[in-house]
């Protein structure tokens, strides 16, 4: 008779727990989402915008989008996206917004999506925009919308940090604002700069000293050593310090044991320096080096720094969109592969110009380095 009662309980369970789940399976099905339908994103009420660099975080533009629909109440994401084609075969993300159907940009970041999808700046250009719908942290069931079009005249952003040599080591003295030498800028790793050239030595621990200024004509930001200047000895290595990036103290000066010629390597990204000889008794000494081709509208011949025969450079030289290469007196010719700065080689190509402006060129014959430093961004 027990073993009935027992039966009979075991049977009832059974069949509460096989409700149960026939009730989950059709509550899953009843709470299942389905794909929504594109979103609208409707017309700007502009169609023109002229990007403003003096005002980048004044507003340029509003978009507006109808609410996507996946069947049941859902957290919902826009992505609003940026394309240079309207199929939107290369497009960026402009922003990302959570529920709401609306957003705004301001002047400096829609210039930056233009300068990211390759937008050439100061003259216009069409640019596409459409609305992608999605669920969840993982944007399942993405959905895009129609696309819209308007016209955007971006700004150039120069998007590197120059950096100049001051002290009694270089041709420019302890003087901030003296035709300081440009720092050669990596253009694999921006975070890594260099000069090979002479380091001047005129007598005891104070001299044969140097920092790097980012401005010239000021004394902020500088940078040097991690001693406390005047307690600074010469080292071929070691961390840097920066006033005001760092500490509030400026930091301790870099230095020569005797003159001649190194090179002087400062990393920003690891926080790091240093000074190596470098033998240059067999470098060609040019008579000449002129700076020709598309990008300029005259050969201009360039100027020899006064301490150092192959350091070569040009004041506020007008440049146009175009090509250049540095032409030695012998009739060689010198270019990169890349713009703003980087590594010349004998017949290399011509160094794009991207932007016109008014430029400081710097070239050193030693190692082909070149920066172009643009004077009006």
């Amino acid at each position: 008779m027990k073993f009935l009662q027992y039966k009979n309980i075991i049977s009832i369970i059974c069949l509460i727990l096989i409700a149960s789940f026939t009730s989950c399976d059709e509550t899953a099905d009843e709470l299942k989402v389905s794909d929504s339908e594109p979103v609208t994103l409707s017309e700007l009420e502009i169609t023109e915008i002229e990007l403003d660099q003096s005002n980048p975080n004044n507003p340029a533009a509003t978009f507006t989008w109808t609410k996507a629909d996946y069947g049941l109440p859902t957290v919902e994401n826009y992505a609003l996206e940026f394309s240079s084609d309207e199929n939107f075969e290369n497009f960026v993300v402009a922003s990302v917004q959570t529920r709401e159907t609306n957003v705004s940009l301001n002047m400096s970041e829609i210039n930056s999506a233009s300068a990211d999808l390759g937008l050439p700046p100061s003259e216009w250009n069409t640019m596409y925009a459409r609305i992608t719908s999605s669920l969840g942290s993982e944007s399942d069931l993405k959905v895009s919308s129609n696309a819209i079009s308007f016209e955007v005249y971006p700004y150039f952003n120069y998007p590197y940090t120059d950096y100049f040599l001051v002290g009694n080591a270089t041709a420019a003295g302890w003087n901030n604002s003296n035709n300081n030498p440009a720092l050669f800028r990596d253009a694999s790793n921006s975070d890594i700069y260099r000069y090979t050239g002479f380091f001047q030595k005129n007598g005891g621990i104070n001299e044969g000293r140097f920092k790097v200024i980012e401005t010239k004509g000021f004394w902020q930001p500088q940078w040097g050593t991690t001693y406390n200047e005047p307690n600074d000895p010469i080292e071929t290595s070691g961390g840097i310090a920066g006033n005001p990036i760092t500490q509030d103290s400026d930091p301790g000066r870099f230095g020569v044991e005797s003159e001649g010629y190194y090179t002087f390597t400062i990393d920003f990204g690891d926080g790091s320096y240093s000074m190596e000889p470098y033998d240059a008794s067999n470098a060609t000494e040019y008579t000449s080096i002129t700076l020709q081709g598309s990008g300029i509208s005259t050969d201009t011949q360039m100027n020899q720094l006064s301490l150092d025969p192959h350091i070569w450079f040009l004041n506020n030289v007008s440049l146009m969109t175009g090509g250049v290469q540095f032409e030695t007196n012998t009739g060689a010719t010198w270019g990169g592969d890349t713009a703003f700065s980087g590594m010349a080689s004998e017949n290399g190509p011509a160094i794009d110009i991207v932007v016109a402006d008014d430029y400081n060129v710097w070239f050193n014959d030693l190692t082909g380095e070149y920066i172009f430093i643009p004077q009006n961004f």
